[in-house]
This record gives C-alpha cells, structure tokens and sequence, in this order.
C-alpha cells in the first residue's frame, strides 16, 4: 500500500463518518433551534426543557438511520476488504 492508496483510504473514512453523523446532527440541531425558538417566543427560559426533547429526538432518529449507518459502515468494510484482497 502506498501514500496515495492511505490517503484515499483516510478520505474515504472521513467521508463515511460525515455521512453517518450529518442526520443525527441535523436532527438535534432543528430540533435545539425549534425549542430556542419557542423559549424566545414564550420567554420561558428552562435549562431542562432543551435537553428531554433533543435526547429523545436524536434517539428516535438513531433508530431510523442505523439501517443506513450500518449499510454504509458494511459498504466501507468490505472496500477495505477487497483493498486487502487484492494483491
């Protein structure tokens, strides 16, 4: 394995990790940003009320996106497997 084959390996895996994380992040920020909303409007000014509903929120979408996190985790392994395979 040479530099350009690490180095595209590397970019590869630093795709893959923006590509696993971008909707739970997406989804905790639309949801932080529709409670900072309400707060502003209402004036209520709650330290809990942002936290509830963003872990449930995330751990909902968690349970949506890990069939497409873990196809896109296995699509990676096996690239890297046949980069191993091949001589």
């Amino acid at each position: 394995m040479n530099g350009s084959e690490v180095i595209d390996l590397g970019r590869d895996a630093i795709w893959l990790m923006l590509a696993m994380s971008a909707p739970i992040m997406l989804v905790g920020l639309a949801v932080g940003v529709t409670i900072a909303l309400f707060q502003a409007l209402t004036q209520v000014q709650e330290m809990t009320l942002v936290f509830v509903p963003k872990i449930i929120a995330i751990f909902v979408a968690l349970l949506i996106f890990l069939p497409f996190m873990g196809a896109l985790m296995s699509a990676f392994m096996n690239g890297i497997a046949d980069r191993i395979a091949m001589p």
